[in-house]
């Protein structure tokens, strides 16, 4: 830290912290990647497949995460829609890690919820360019307080959603198609992961619109709940 303090940036480092429980420190955010179609429900209401080969990620930027309980509807979109997921924190340094070895850099968990611009994701897929800003922009990962659960393995518990007190979502981490450790092994593989990333390991079926003045509720079994209002 005293060397950080001896650096001359031009403008003060961004730094973004994500609240713990238990703890007042905070866990300071790096990378954020996402899984795509890891629940084969959701991969088919989605007019997709779950690729068994090789799991698909996207990024989001460090300005995606919040812990804010109410979130300005985004702009740009018809369409918002909602995708809870379990997220991951990672605590040790880790690159082309096996599977039986990627419980060492597990922190905890989290619940989150992937705000995706449907509309501008669907023009995005048609024109086969990148999803950026229907999945990074402000305030699109709004995210619980941290469960600490190191070198932890989850692999099963209710993950649920809900919309102005109507469950849209419900369904089990057992039915995720790549499991979280397979899922930090396979990314080591391509990028080294650093204490700070973050995984959003996919989203059930039931994915939906959103209009401000929703009341978003969501919960993962043992992990932890998440909260917020769109205004």
């Amino acid at each position: 830290m005293s060397e950080m303090q001896n650096l001359k940036f031009l403008f003060p480092p961004r730094v973004k912290g994500i609240k713990i429980f238990d703890s007042e420190a905070l866990f300071p955010v790096g990378k954020i990647y996402c899984i795509g179609k890891n629940y084969a429900d959701h991969a088919k209401e989605m007019g997709g497949a779950v690729d068994r080969d090789q799991p698909f990620f996207f990024s989001k930027p460090p300005q995606a995460i919040t812990q804010s309980s109410t979130i300005s509807f985004p702009t740009q979109t018809n369409n918002l829609h909602h995708e809870v997921e379990l997220v991951v924190f990672i605590g040790a340094k880790c690159s082309d890690i096996q599977k039986e070895d990627a419980h060492e850099s597990i922190f905890g968990y989290g619940v989150g919820v992937d705000l995706t611009k449907r509309d501008l994701q669907d023009i995005a897929k048609k024109n086969r360019k990148p999803w950026d800003l229907s999945k990074g922009f402000d305030n699109s990962a709004p995210i619980s307080k941290i469960v600490q659960n190191e070198k932890n393995v989850i692999r099963q518990g209710e993950i649920k959603l809900s919309v102005n007190g109507v469950e849209k979502q419900s369904s089990n981490l057992s039915n995720m198609a790549w499991e979280v450790d397979e899922i930090i092994s396979w990314l080591s593989k391509f990028i080294t992961l650093n204490p700070g990333d973050i995984i959003f390991a996919g989203t059930p079926a039931g994915v939906g619109k959103l209009n401000p003045g929703d009341q978003i509720d969501a919960s993962i079994e043992s992990v932890g709940s998440l909260s917020f209002k769109l205004v």
